[in-house]
């Protein structure tokens, strides 16, 4: 296969969601808990890890992109834990069959065509058939 086919050699600074699915199979079968990943205790697992991901900003009040008045360890944590939230969703995914990177880009398509892309002129956003201020937001159909 060449390269940056599915199967095939990877970017060494890049993670394929197939990859991650491979290592915690793998994972899962040396410890034999197979028996343990259902469906729902995947989700309450993960459920679980979302919560120990919003402990770390429960006092922050509000956080600036890329986190810059952050610690090193407090990176380092909340790097762990968004990762133990990820794997858990892959592990889910795959214990419910659903291809989770073809689920995604399928939603992202959906919202595309949900929440079109809005059209800068002057001091007007376009979108929608609608014209409204630039500092109005455009009303949500739901």
């Amino acid at each position: 296969m060449k390269k940056g086919e599915e199967g095939g050699e990877e970017n060494k600074n890049e993670v394929s969601l197939q990859t991650l699915s491979k290592k915690m199979d793998d994972f899962a079968k040396a410890r034999d808990w197979e028996k343990y990943h259902s469906p729902r205790n995947l989700l309450l697992a993960m459920v679980g890890e979302v919560g120990e991901l919003s402990e770390i900003f429960q006092w922050k009040g509000e956080v600036a992109r890329g986190c810059p008045d952050w610690k090193e360890e407090e990176k380092v944590h909340l790097g762990e834990e968004l990762s133990d939230v990820l794997l858990y969703l892959v592990r889910l995914s795959d214990a419910c069959g659903v291809d989770l990177g073809k689920a995604a880009l399928r939603k992202i398509e959906l919202n595309a065509v949900k929440y079109p892309a809005l059209k800068q002129t002057d001091d007007h956003c376009v979108g929608d058939g609608e014209v409204s201020s630039s500092k109005t937001k455009l009303n949500e159909e739901h």
